[in-house]
């Protein structure tokens, strides 16, 4: 999801609810006339890269921001981090969502934590459908407590008019296009170029969402042993074995359930790496080896 689009989820339906735009025809007379508004707070659950750019976008709106995070994070500007998720959503009137799925995140938005949120609050979810009870929000919108929401993401997608939310006051659904502006469509193609060529040219897979994740910083005059084998036991002992008759600069292993991803450093000697990556191609679980002889640079793989 882009920062953009989800700030303007925010400040859109801010400034078209019946229950703001009652006496106040525009955003900034909201924020000017009203108080509440001068103390409200855009909330983040967790500190990511859209969670921290949304509360700059909101302070500079005169909001005040407060975040909650698992892992502690220090502010952007006058952000201010409190210690649960229970206590933010206590003590803002806008709450935002930015969490992965996870098990962890499943369901973490639900009766108890609608309960929890001041009355006549609002809420955005444009993080993952999983991560709030639908039938919990449809019940807190229709009694008030919720005063306003928006919508980009649902635990089943695509969805239909059975959906809970639909035909709800003051709710604004969109069908997962968060992420689909201009500025987001350009990035994404700039990172997945970058992902690419830095994955034939270090071995690097950081970021990947469905391989296991390994990096080792550049060092000069060095060799990798890049190495993907079935996740076996044994695998690792047998790899180990052969690489146990060189010097081994630096090591680095990934798993999942079925593959291991293992990178090597090694002295840069043409000869000992294609004797290293002949042996292991031996093996009954090497999927596929290669050498990357000049690891960052754009030269030969």
């Amino acid at each position: 999801v882009s920062t953009q689009s989800t700030w303007e989820a925010v400040v859109s339906t801010q400034s078209t609810w019946e229950a703001v735009v009652s006496t106040q025809s525009t955003w900034e007379a909201v924020v000017s006339t009203q108080s509440t508004w001068e103390a409200v707070v855009s909330t983040q659950s967790t500190w990511g890269h859209v969670g921290s750019q949304l509360s700059v976008l909101a302070e500079g709106m005169g909001l005040q921001v407060y975040y909650y995070d698992i892992i502690p994070k220090l502010p952007l500007g006058n952000a201010t981090a409190v210690g649960s998720l229970n206590e933010l959503l206590s003590s803002v009137d806008i709450v935002s969502l930015h969490v992965p799925a996870t098990p962890e995140t499943v369901g973490m938005i639900g009766r108890a934590q609608f309960a929890t949120m001041r009355e006549g609050s609002y809420f955005v979810n444009m993080a993952r459908g999983t991560v709030v009870d639908l039938d919990a929000a449809r019940e807190f919108i229709e009694s008030g407590h919720i005063q306003g929401a928006a919508f980009d993401v649902y635990p089943k997608e695509p969805t239909d008019k059975t959906m809970q939310l639909c035909g709800l006051r003051n709710t604004f659904l969109t069908p997962h296009i968060g992420g689909a502006t201009e500025e987001a469509q350009c990035n994404i193609g700039v990172e997945l170029a970058q992902k690419l060529a830095g994955f034939l040219n270090t071995g690097s897979t950081v970021a990947s969402v469905n391989f296991p994740e390994v990096n080792l910083p550049i060092k000069p005059n060095r060799h990798r042993i890049i190495n993907i084998h079935r996740n076996v036991p044994g695998v690792l002992s047998k790899i180990n074995n052969i690489l146990s008759e060189y010097n081994v600069a630096a090591q680095m292993l990934g798993t999942d359930r079925d593959i291991g991803y293992l990178m090597v450093e090694i002295d840069s000697d043409r000869g000992l790496s294609e004797a290293i990556k002949a042996s292991i191609d031996e093996l009954p679980e090497n999927v596929r080896t290669r050498v990357i002889f000049s690891p960052g640079d754009q030269g030969e793989i």
